[in-house]
């Protein structure tokens, strides 16, 4: 897994096990943990991508997080990957909402845009942000 980030967005979900499913299926994330409570709702979950992580967790837990967490809304989240096209031919394989197609952007990068279910946008492209160049 190598070095672990220093900056992790976490994201809470009505449906974290659809959340996860989407993540890995359509996005290509790996599962690194996912632990559950008695309930069978997701406690905490860890995805990687590349040297990147995010981590989530089922709405509704009551931890000190989720209660502090209570009515924010949508995040967007951005993933550096490598072939843009062949990430949006998976996820839209794999049924992910495309709200932008692969487009060329002004500043160089080659992004597209999905939404989860629970509205979060997930935006993917060759954009390397802090790189120098």
């Amino acid at each position: 897994m190598g070095e672990s980030p220093d900056i992790c967005p976490t994201l809470r979900y009505e449906d974290a096990k659809a959340a996860i499913r989407l993540l890995t299926e359509a996005f290509g994330f790996t599962a690194d943990a996912v632990y559950e409570g008695e309930d069978g709702r997701v406690t905490h979950a860890e995805l990687s991508y590349g040297n990147g992580r995010v981590m989530l967790g089922s709405k509704g837990t009551e931890s000190r997080f989720d209660r502090l967490m209570r009515g924010a809304g949508p995040a967007g989240v951005y993933v550096r990957v490598t072939d843009v096209d062949d990430h949006h031919a998976r996820a839209v394989a794999r049924g992910a909402e495309i709200v932008m197609p692969p487009t060329d952007q002004d500043y160089g990068s080659r992004d597209y845009m999905a939404r989860d279910a629970e509205g979060n946008v997930w935006s993917f492209g060759t954009y390397a942000p802090g790189a120098t160049g």
